[in-house]
């Protein structure tokens, strides 16, 4: 069985359904799911839903039975991720999973974006007390910045503190088929070809906010620029925004990261892993818009 966790969430949907296009039978992939009524879709399609809650422990023992291939995607509420995600390696390692790939962050060993910390002690937690593992490091997601091109629209600005650091963005859909790739790979032996590789997975092209607000320009027409600020500029505005505080100093600090070039190396992983280029910005900005 492949089991994909958080498979009612953006990221978990989408691997489920690139492993099914992959042609792994329905009756072999698991949805794992907070609340298996959000996963209804997929069981008619003959995916077997399955509960599994990160914050109970109890509900993962089920889940992962017969486990083979475990995708872990990583939680959403910062601050409570490495028990979390504890929890479900625990789980994975007692079921006798073969495989347990983790979705962390691009250079999780190295990078200053806010998030990494907890990726990075869940990382080791993994190669210290988990099952055999694949890290899949993964950079920014296009669609992160929806909220941002929808706001420029409106007012014709973008504000930031990333400066002229660029972002080497893919599709959610991108990353979601690297997780498929690696969960379905049998290998050559039948155990795989994935047990202990580390991928740091981009998009080809970087680009800069100014290069996005250029973009969003051409795609509908409506003039859109990119104001830089400083990062306490930043962090000021975004507060004055209505944001509270914590939120404002993670958003301006993932720019200062942008900015220092933590998210803008294009290794090509990403597209080697799906065999095929990763979705250019242009494409991913047209299908959020409408346009």
């Amino acid at each position: 069985m492949i089991v994909v966790t958080g498979a009612a969430g953006q990221l978990g949907r989408l691997t489920v359904e690139a492993l099914l296009e992959r042609g792994v039978p329905a009756s072999r992939v698991v949805a794992a799911v907070r609340s298996p009524e959000k996963a209804a879709g997929l069981a008619r399609r003959g995916v077997q839903v399955r509960e599994a809650d990160y914050d109970r422990p109890a509900t993962l023992a089920a889940a992962f039975e017969d486990a083979r291939r475990v995708l872990l995607v990583s939680g959403s509420e910062v601050g409570r991720r490495v028990p979390q995600h504890r929890a479900v390696i625990d789980a994975a390692g007692q079921a006798g999973a073969e495989l347990l790939a983790y979705t962390s962050v691009l250079h999780a060993d190295t990078t200053t974006v806010p998030v990494a910390p907890e990726h990075r002690e869940t990382e080791e937690y993994l190669r210290d007390s988990g099952p055999p593992h694949c890290l899949l490091r993964n950079g920014w997601y296009t669609e992160n910045y929806e909220q941002a091109a929808r706001q420029g629209l409106k007012t014709g600005v973008i504000a930031g503190a990333a400066g002229d650091g660029r972002i080497a963005s893919a599709s959610r859909a991108d990353y979601a088929a690297a997780a498929a790739a690696v969960l379905a790979d049998e290998g050559t032996d039948g155990h795989g070809a994935h047990t202990n590789a580390v991928y740091e997975l981009s998009g080809d092209t970087a680009w800069t906010m100014a290069d996005f607000a250029a973009v969003l320009t051409d795609l509908t027409g409506t003039e859109v620029v990119y104001r830089d600020l400083s990062t306490d500029g930043y962090t000021k505005a975004l507060a004055g925004a209505g944001l509270p505080g914590e939120t404002a100093r993670f958003l301006a600090g993932t720019d200062a990261a942008i900015a220092a070039g933590d998210l803008g190396d294009t290794p090509g992983e990403l597209s080697r892993l799906i065999g095929r280029p990763t979705t250019p910005l242009r494409d991913t900005l047209a299908a959020l818009l409408g346009s």
